[in-house]
Formats: structure tokens, C-alpha cells, sequence
């Protein structure tokens, strides 16, 4: 195994990684399927005696059977099945147990709902018409905005029109359920937050949470749509499980899990922006309005978070942020990557686009303008918390050059003057992505690490594999620290009987949280084992416990400093090589040295074992400074911020609306990576994720909010030939990043929003086109861009 590889990547191309539903079938297990509604809001009434007549079938559920029917992450409101009344198509009603997979499809058409339909809201307008709202209205204010209005030479005002996504994981929402002794229950599913399922499993079945155990050796993708909606199916599959005692298999076909769960939200944003002759923003108020779907879920923190990237990477010294969810008759929205962050940006990128096509100006000169700078009073935040470590006027300078903006744009001028049959477009967009959860709590992460008798180590933490190589920057970490080759420690499946009360592995926060755990319970061994060296090498090795503790004719090497208790991973540590080092000892490939002494790593284990040593250890770690009051809007939100700049050309074809993207060049600010071959495939995969969002991914629903675009061949992800033709990717130099764990930064999310660029830059090719500003959605489809091209000729059909 290559030591920058994911761990698994030698096992994933031979096809040999087992997934949920790669688990062998046991004796005796049956297989679940779920009915689910067609109408948006409606009364309705079961009927399963038909299918109950076909021998094939076990048992069908309803919300009856289920104890607490009840769950959600923030607010419980949502039923695990639905009792009496349905809020949105999808919802699900009735779950069928059959032997096998096709007989549960088969026999869930035999189920009959009868609906009798109520009134439905199925966009942001109809909610705010009809005042049909999720919490409350959110706020964040610094300045004096309405001051900054009265005095300004120069004001805009609009509204961005942002879609929601779907995830599109490649393995759909899947759970086997195992009843164990006692009541117990096992379930394997595909999570990104064990303890939630295993939380909501255990109130959905009326047991203690020391009787359910949830495990999670990996995921074929989750993106954050396994972050809460994973739980419910987990409690489906169990409530069966524990009722026949059986165990009991659900996997989702990818058109119903399309179906039933919920997407990236979608936004309505509206704007005023107040700004001087030379763009520099002075006041600015928007107001920020969300789907939130049927029912709760995580919107409310995703709104938050939209609020506090409503200034991406500008000082902004007067403005006023607003949010408010709005409950429809939709699925409920969920958690995707970036959370809330890419709606807050998009809608500050737009409006620096609108100042530049005011004033005449280049969009990049209005960008530097305006970026967060150290001096002058320009790094605070509009929700008061200090920009350290800002490398934004670095990134804009070497993006400028490296990508040869300024000629390139000659280029474009030139080419769109001459080409009748192609427009171009060249935009730079930022992103300033604040890297921890904004709720504090949720900030905290637990690790085991077990030594082994023959020197190899096992990993247990929280964090769950989806992908990201999560595992592999865990296990980089604890092997460097003791000197030895990342092959010799394996990260084990995430279990709730090993690290309990997790936080979901989300806020690209994973490596973070449960990488700085680790660390810290592997610096407590080391400790231990640095005192013992240092004991052990001034003794003549005939004298060592090997050769002496089975006799007992020596005495027994003890320690005499107190166990290490820290919860700062840096503590200790040298600064460039992120490694601590203790009694003088050294930790150095395989070996470990006193001065010109040594011993082998695997021979120094085996004689702590024999002087009792402990060669495991716990660890908790939670982040220090998060200190935002969410009723004031006010104080540190975030440990760090990750920042970067991408820099995007697109075509488009002037007769169909179609786009190429031409180029992308990024540079990002990942700190010091602990893997970077793993940190540009995730910028990469981030970046063309978000152009799929911005670019193409459209939901399509019919007038019940049913989702008709359930598939392959009606949800266009992108493709290889939708991938930059040249796409540079670069990590600026950053050893400044001293608030983090070895000086690394966060990766999952941050990339994705810097495919905003390609937005614009669709934005900027249209402008070549007309006098006016373009005024285009989220996602900028083909349809859209040749209806923004010739908007008098699609004028009947955009009513």
C-alpha cells in the first residue's frame, strides 16, 4: 500500500472493499422495501391485506408499530412513518418484510393508500405568502447599514434564484438490522453519524441506547445526505428486526432513495448593496430564504451558516444578514456539502458581479477591493470574530499571474468581438470557508488506539469513511508520531460500542476533530513508552524484562511521572515536523533511540508489555474558542478558515446554450496537507461536484412535488466530458495555520464552493452578449443560458 494512497484503494479496484449490501446474506434474513406517498399533503388510509395474502410476505409495518414514532436532529417532528397525514411526496408510509428482494417490490404495489388531498405550498413565494415558516427569523448586524444607504453615490438591489441538488451517492441509503441476545440489536448501515442512528433506533424501538450497536465500516458516498437521513431507514430496518427476530436487509433502489430523501436546499436570496465610485461595498442587507422541506431536519443550521458566509471573502463594515426557513410540502432538505456556505457565497459573488458591470470595471478589480486585509481594520468579520492567518491578498496575486488573467481577458474581448457562433467568459471567485460546526457542542471527537504485541496498531475513532480518505490522514498521523510506516496501523470500522456520543463526520471537520483525538491518545502511549526507554536502555539487555520477568529476578521497571493529559495536539510538538518528543527519545523509522542507543519499535512494546505497561489509550479532544452566541450573532463561529481562488473559462454556444468550460486553475490554501495526494483528489472531486450543481444538476418535480428527475436519465451529473479541458489545481505554501492540529487545513467542503466561478463566468460570457446584466439561476443549464441569450424569443414561456 502506497503511503499518500486512500487505505482501501488497492482493495476498491479490485472490487473486493465490502459495502452494506455486500455483507453475506445470513439464514433466515429477510428483506424490507417501503411504501411511500405520491401526494404532497394529504389524509390517507392504509391497506395491506392484499398484500399480506401473498405467501412471500412476512409482515407489513405501519406508523402503529413503531414505539416513538417520532425523530429529527434538531427538532423531533418528523415521523419515522407517517400517521394519518402525509407533507410530502416520498414520505413514507407502510414498510413491507418479504423472503426476498423482489417479492418485497413486488408486493408494495398491493398496498393501497387512499388519499384525500390538502392544501400544498410548494415554493419559497407560496411560504412566505402563507406566512408558513420553520423557527424563527435569524439575524446578524454590525454597523450602521441604513446610514451607509443614505450616504451612498452608488446602490443595486436584486434577487438570486438558487435550486437545490441531489446528492447522488453512488450507494443509496442501506441498513441490515441483526437481533442479538437479550434484546439487543446490530446494525451495519451507511452513516455519516453513527450515533444519531443508533440514538434514533433505540427511541424509535423503546430501547437504551447500551442495547443498540451501530457500525459503519464505509460508505459509497454520503456528501452530507447521510448525515441525519440515514437514521430513519436504520430504525426501519430494526423495528422488523427486532419484531421477528430475524435479520432484515434495506437498500433503497436509487430512484426511490432519490425519491424520499431530501436534497440541497433551495434559496431565494434578496440584496441591496451600497458601494462608492470605485466598487468598494459600504453597506449591504440581504435576506436569505430557504426550502426547508416538510419538515426540519438541519435547515435551520444550514441557514446559519448561509448567513455567515453572506460575506464570503469581503469586509463588508455595515451590514445586516437576515434568514428564515420556510416550511414546505417538499422532502425535507438535508445537509449537503458545503451546508449552507455555497448559497451565502454564490449571492456575495453575484453582487460583486453587478457592482463591476455598473461601474464598467473588471470583476477581479472589484474583488481585490474589497477582500478581507490585515490592515486597517479590515479583518473582522460581520459577525465579529478576527480573520487570522489570511492569505487571500496572496491567493488573488498569484492566481492573477500563474493563470495570465490580465491577457486572457484580451483574448476573450477579442475573440467574442470577432465569433458570431461562441461567447466567452473568464471569472476569478474566492472562498473563505469557516472550518468547524457552528453548533459548539458537536465540536468534540474521541479516539482509541490500541499497540500490539508485534509493534502494529489499531485505530478507532468516530470519523466515518465515505471516500474522503478520512482513515488514511488519521492513520498518517498516529504512525508518523511513532516512527513508523502507515501500513502498520489499521483504522478500524466505526462502532458505538467503541467511541460513543460522536459527532457526525461532517463540517469537513473529520480529520480535524477525530485526527487530533487520536493524536492525543497515541502521544499518551508515548509518553509512557518514552519513560520506559529511557529506563530500559541504560540496562544491559541480559537485565531487560524479556529475559527476566518470567523469572522474576529483577525488578520490575515502573514509571514515575503521571499519565499525559492534554487536549491540545500541538502541545509539546516541534512546529515543522508536527512531531512531540519525550525524555530525550526519539521515534525514527521502526526504531527507537536514547543518544546513540536503540531499540526496534516492536522489541520496546514487547518489554513495556512485560513491565505492565499500558500499551492502549483513550482520548477526548474538543476544540478550543468556539464562543458564538446564535441570539446575538455574535463571536468566534470558527477555529480556522480555509481559503482559496479558482479561476474559470467557458464557452458557450450562441445557437443551443451549450457550455464548455474551456479551463480552470485553482489555488488552495490547505495549510500543511497531511496527505496531498488525497487533498487534490478531494479539490478535484469538490470543484466538479459544485460545477454539476451550478451547471446542470436540475430537480424536477410535478405539481404534487413528486420528483420526476429520479434517475441517470433524467438527473445529468457530470460526465468526463464535461471536466475542464485544462484544469490546474495548486496548494499555496501555508506553515502559518498554528490554531489546527499539525498546521493542517480542512478540505471536503471549502473546493466546492469555488466552482461558483464557472457561474460567473457564465454570468461574464453573457454579458458580452447584452447590455444588460444577466439575471440566471442556479443551475445555469443549457436551456437556461439560450434563454438568458434571447430572452424576447422564450418571453411566452418564462411567464
Amino acid at each position: 500500500m502506497s503511503k499518500s494512497s486512500h487505505d482501501f484503494a488497492h482493495t476498491h479496484v479490485q472490487g473486493l472493499s465490502e459495502f452494506v449490501d455486500d455483507r453475506p446474506i445470513m439464514r433466515g434474513e429477510l428483506f424490507m422495501d417501503v411504501v411511500y406517498s405520491t401526494h404532497a399533503h394529504a389524509k390517507i388510509k392504509v391497506d395491506a391485506s392484499e398484500a399480506l395474502k401473498d405467501p412471500e410476505v412476512v409482515a407489513v409495518y405501519t406508523a402503529k408499530d413503531v414505539h416513538h414514532n417520532l425523530w429529527g436532529t434538531i427538532f423531533k417532528d418528523q415521523p419515522v412513518l407517517a400517521d394519518g397525514v402525509v407533507q410530502f411526496a416520498g414520505e413514507p408510509i407502510a414498510l413491507v418484510v418479504a423472503k426476498d428482494t423482489i417479492s418485497a417490490q413486488y408486493a408494495k404495489q398491493k398496498v393501497k393508500i387512499t388519499y384525500e388531498d390538502l392544501p400544498s405550498i410548494l415554493s419559497i413565494n407560496e411560504a412566505k405568502k402563507h406566512q408558513s415558516f420553520i423557527a424563527d427569523k435569524r439575524f446578524i448586524e454590525r454597523g450602521d447599514v441604513k446610514a451607509a444607504f443614505k450616504k451612498a453615490k452608488h446602490k443595486l438591489s436584486g434577487e438570486i434564484v438558487i435550486q437545490g441538488a441531489d446528492h447522488f451517492y453512488l450507494e443509496s441509503q442501506v441498513t441490515v438490522a441483526y437481533p442479538q441476545e437479550d434484546g439487543q440489536i446490530e446494525i451495519h448501515t451507511s452513516s455519516q453519524h453513527p450515533t444519531e442512528t443508533q440514538h434514533v433506533v433505540a427511541h424509535s424501538l423503546g430501547l437504551d441506547a447500551k442495547d443498540v450497536v451501530v457500525q459503519v465500516k464505509r460508505m459509497g458516498g454520503g456528501f452530507g445526505g447521510k448525515e441525519s437521513q440515514a437514521a430513519p431507514f436504520a430504525a426501519m430496518a430494526a423495528l422488523a428486526a427486532k419484531n421477528l427476530n430475524r435479520p432484515v436487509r434495506l437498500c433503497l433502489t436509487k430512484d426511490d432513495d432519490m425519491v424520499m430523501t431530501g436534497k440541497r436546499n433551495p434559496f431565494q436570496n434578496l440584496y441591496n448593496v451600497a458601494f462608492d465610485d470605485d466598487g468598494v461595498i459600504d453597506g449591504l442587507e440581504v435576506e436569505l430564504y430557504s426550502d426547508g422541506g416538510a419538515y426540519a431536519d438541519l435547515s435551520t443550521s444550514i441557514m446559519e451558516r448561509a448567513m455567515l458566509h453572506s460575506d464570503n471573502a469581503y469586509f463588508i463594515p455595515n451590514m445586516k444578514v437576515s434568514g428564515q426557513v420556510c416550511k414546505t410540502h417538499h422532502h425535507p432538505h438535508t445537509a449537503f456539502r458545503g451546508f449552507g456556505g455555497p448559497k451565502g457565497v454564490a449571492t456575495a459573488e453575484i453582487i460583486i458581479e453587478k457592482i463591476a458591470h455598473h461601474l464598467g470595471l473588471d470583476p477581479l478589480i472589484i474583488r481585490k477591493r474589497n477582500i478581507y486585509r490585515d490592515e486597517n481594520n479590515r479583518n473582522t468579520t460581520h459577525y465579529g470574530q478576527v480573520f487570522k492567518n489570511n492569505c487571500l491578498p496572496r491567493l488573488f496575486d498569484k492566481i492573477e499571474k500563474d493563470c495570465d488573467y490580465q491577457k486572457r481577458r484580451q483574448d476573450i474581448e477579442a475573440f467574442n468581438k470577432s465569433n458570431d457562433q461562441f461567447v466567452k467568459g473568464l471569472s476569478i471567485t474566492p472562498v473563505k470557508f469557516g472550518i468547524s460546526f457552528t453548533t459548539r457542542f458537536l465540536n468534540q471527537a474521541n479516539a482509541l488506539v490500541i499497540v500490539h504485541l508485534d509493534g502494529s496498531l489499531q485505530i478507532a475513532t468516530g470519523a466515518t469513511e465515505m471516500g474522503q480518505g478520512v482513515n488514511a490522514r488519521i492513520s498518517a498521523m498516529v504512525t508518523s508520531e511513532l516512527g513508523l510506516e502507515r501500513d502498520q496501523a489499521r483504522v478500524m470500522p466505526t462502532r458505538t460500542d467503541k467511541n460513543a456520543n460522536t459527532s457526525p463526520t461532517a463540517a469537513s471537520s473529520g480529520t480535524d476533530l477525530n485526527g487530533a483525538a487520536a493524536l492525543l491518545a497515541t502521544r499518551k502511549i508515548k509518553y509512557r513508552l518514552s519513560e520506559f526507554a529511557s529506563l530500559l536502555l541504560e540496562l544491559p539487555s541480559d537485565r531487560w524484562p524479556s529475559k527476566t520477568a518470567g523469572l522474576g529476578t529483577e525488578a520490575e521497571i515502573t514509571l514515575k511521572n503521571k499519565n499525559l493529559d492534554s487536549n491540545d495536539p500541538n502541545e509539546g510538538a516541534d512546529w515543522l515536523s508536527g512531531k512531540a518528543d519525550y525524555f530525550d527519545i526519539k521515534f525514527v523509522g521502526g526504531e527507537v533511540l536514547k543518544g546513540s542507543k536503540k531499540i526496534k519499535f516492536a522489541d520496546l512494546v514487547r518489554e513495556a508489555y512485560l513491565s505492565r505497561i499500558a500499551l492502549s489509550d483513550y482520548a477526548h479532544y474538543s476544540i478550543p474558542g468556539i464562543e458564538f452566541n446564535k441570539l446575538s450573532g455574535e463571536g468566534n463561529a470558527f477555529l480556522y478558515f480555509t481559503q482559496g481562488v479558482a479561476c474559470s473559462e467557458v464557452e458557450l454556444n450562441r445557437d443551443t446554450g451549450e457550455l464548455k468550460v474551456r479551463q480552470v486553475d485553482i489555488l488552495m490554501d490547505l495549510g500543511r496537507p497531511v496527505n496531498k495526494d488525497l487533498d487534490i483528489g478531494q479539490v478535484s472531486g469538490a470543484f466538479i461536484q459544485g460545477m454539476g450543481w451550478v451547471t446542470m444538476e436540475n430537480l424536477v418535480y410535478n405539481d404534487q412535488g413528486y420528483l420526476l428527475s429520479h434517475a441517470p436519465s433524467t438527473y445529468k451529473i457530470p460526465n468526463i466530458q464535461d471536466t475542464p479541458r485544462v484544469f490546474n489545481i495548486e496548494l499555496l505554501e501555508n506553515e502559518e495555520n498554528y490554531a489546527n492540529v499539525r498546521g493542517t487545513k480542512a478540505v471536503g467542503e471549502p473546493p466546492l464552493l469555488l466552482a461558483i466561478s464557472t457561474w460567473t463566468a457564465i454570468n461574464n460570457a453573457l454579458s458580452y452578449i447584452s447590455k444588460d446584466y444577466p439575471n440566471i439561476k442556479i443551475p445555469a443549464t443549457n436551456e437556461e443560458v439560450l434563454k438568458a441569450m434571447y430572452p424576447s424569443k422564450f418571453a411566452q414561456w418564462s411567464k
